[in-house]
């Protein structure tokens, strides 16, 4: 019998309260009424104990200020910003985290909101070192609208605790690190700071840049010795870049002399053609074909001739370049 059914029928008997279903015989009522009116009588009667779930609310770092009149300068906005980074290390400290995260948010009088989000390369609480991340990515913030309001946030974690191996090394101060690249992406531009990253093409120096992220790297790799490390050797080709300009004389569709500003000579042992090419479905097509040349001097080359077509377009212009010499 549902719930509903027996308050029915209790108010027909003219059972209104809790104390009058109290007084009603126990047995009587189960046999009537079933089982739902007994765990009924007995939370009456304070014989049935309901246990409490604890339900902590999502805990929010957040500070928010709509200031009374529209600003143009960055004072008033680092001063709310300081004091936003004052409340926020009290609670995160009070609860033994750290912020790993600062999200800005900045509103202008046309609506529109600007967000910046903050990765702290060592979690911390300390307020100057958070306020001159602020402060440094706000000294070339430029707007054409007026500052109505500005919102802060962190979002906390636990403090990290990392032991390093012997061989083993981490960052000094990487606050201080994270605060040059700022400086410096704020000075050049995000696309000219970062780690650069082969492009997954066969074209010669083709990168692109990533931001800067720093790991903690073994100084032997894994799987290797030390040893097999110091046993190693490999011939490496020191680049030029960019690369240097040079006649390349063929004989009978050989190459017999070298000139270039800082290397000539005779070529006295070659191989080659390596023919590399890619991209050749849009503008960026390229092609060249690679030699190595050993010139009378002992020097060891590396060149390439790139067909006429996608060099300038003059005709008889330059297509022979020296890429680097071996070591």
């Amino acid at each position: 019998m549902q719930a509903q059914e027996i308050f029915a029928i209790l108010h027909k008997w003219g059972i209104h309260t809790l104390g009058q279903l109290a007084a009603l015989d126990k047995q009587q009522l189960g046999a009537r009424l079933g089982p739902e009116a007994v765990r009924m009588w007995e939370r009456a009667n304070g014989q049935s104990n309901r246990l409490l779930k604890l339900v902590r609310p999502p805990e929010s770092f957040e500070e928010r200020f709509e200031f009374e009149n529209e600003i143009e300068t960055a004072e008033p906005l680092l001063f709310m910003l300081r004091r936003f980074l004052e409340q926020l290390a009290v609670r995160l400290r009070a609860i033994y985290l750290v912020a790993k995260e600062l999200t800005l948010q900045i509103t202008f009088a046309n609506k529109q909101v600007y967000e910046r989000v903050f990765k702290i390369p060592q979690p911390t609480n300390d307020v100057d070192l958070l306020f001159r991340m602020l402060q440094t990515h706000l000294e070339n913030f430029r707007s054409e609208h007026p500052i109505v309001a500005v919102a802060l946030s962190a979002q906390p974690i636990k403090a990290a605790k990392e032991q390093f191996g012997l061989f083993e090394t981490t960052l000094r101060n990487p606050s201080q690190l994270s605060e040059t690249l700022a400086r410096l992406t704020a000075l050049l531009g995000a696309d000219r700071v970062g780690t650069p990253v082969l492009e997954e093409t066969h074209r010669p120096d083709a990168f692109r840049l990533e931001p800067f992220t720093w790991a903690v790297e073994s100084a032997v790799p894994s799987g290797e010795s030390s040893h097999a490390l110091r046993t190693a050797h490999a011939t490496a080709v020191r680049r030029f870049r960019p690369a240097v300009a040079a006649s390349v004389f063929l004989d009978e569709d050989r190459a017999a002399h070298v000139r270039s500003a800082d290397i000539r000579g005779n070529v006295i042992e070659q191989r080659g053609p390596y023919l590399i090419s890619g991209n050749w479905w849009d503008e960026k097509s390229w092609a060249r074909a690679e030699w190595d040349l050993q010139l009378e001097n002992g020097e060891l080359v590396r060149a390439h001739e790139s067909p006429p077509e996608l060099n300038s377009g003059v005709a008889g212009a330059e297509t022979w370049k020296v890429d680097g010499i071996y070591d």
